[in-house]
């Protein structure tokens, strides 16, 4: 199995797929100014939770974009559940590739995902500001490391994650100001991180005979002994609202 893969078992019992909390999401829309028929774009969307959320408190038009068909089936099926089929359209394809007309959002966001885009971070935010109408708003949810001691062995398997000070400098870089940040919290991460070990083990019980069962307890055993050994510690993730700079 690949990761995406293993992400579609492990995600099983979460909507929003990142270590972070609805009311954290709805406070990030609401400083960005989402408000009624707010065109907002996002992506990596996942599950379109956000864009569920930020719909049914606001009242926004959304269109997302996720790599995974069965990301994107199931956040349809919700987003059909709910009656929210007129206000959220999911596409499925590489976020990094999607070819949008510029300046025709309110509001970008990508919570999580900028991994889509080869240089991560920077190259993220510098095309989600292509996407963005004059006045508009980033928001950008992020991973970096909470502590400047981090054990090499740990830093080097997780190249693209950087100190928090670097993120401000690659937004500032491409011209964007820092309005507004979101931390997450230790039960946050619990959360999240619990979440994904029920899934693969609820699956491990339900499918005792699958070719690729050995392959699911080797990531099991990965995710318990990483989070637990050093990503509880050194990890930190944050939702930062960003505008462009005057």
């Amino acid at each position: 199995m690949n990761f995406l893969e293993l992400k579609n078992i492990s995600e099983r019992y979460l909507d929003l797929v990142n270590p972070t909390h609805p009311e954290k999401i709805l406070t990030a829309g609401r400083v960005a100014g989402m408000k009624k028929d707010s065109r907002v774009i996002d992506f990596g969307c996942g599950y379109g939770e956000e864009l569920i959320l930020w719909a049914k408190e606001f009242g926004i038009t959304g269109f997302g974009i996720d790599i995974r068909p069965a990301a994107c089936e199931r956040a349809r099926e919700k987003i059909k559940s709910q009656g929210l089929e007129n206000r959220i359209e999911i596409a499925c394809g590489n976020a990094a590739e999607y070819e949008f007309q510029p300046q025709s959002f309110d509001i970008a966001t990508c919570i999580g995902a900028t991994f889509c885009w080869k240089d991560g971070f920077r190259e993220a935010v510098r095309e989600m500001q292509r996407a963005i109408k004059p006045g508009g708003r980033l928001v950008v949810g992020e991973a970096y490391w909470s502590h400047s001691d981090v054990p090499a062995e740990f830093a080097q398997r997780q190249p693209s994650i950087t100190a928090e000070r670097e993120l401000l400098r690659m937004a500032r870089a491409e011209g964007l100001e820092l309005i507004y940040v979101l931390h997450s919290n230790h039960d946050d991460w619990d959360h999240y991180e619990s979440e994904n070990l029920r899934g693969l083990s609820d699956w491990l019980d339900e499918n005792p005979m699958h070719p690729s069962r050995d392959e699911v307890i080797q990531h099991l055993h990965e995710s318990q002994e990483e989070y637990l050994q050093y990503g509880r510690e050194y990890f930190g993730w944050a939702l930062y609202v960003l505008k462009p700079g005057t």
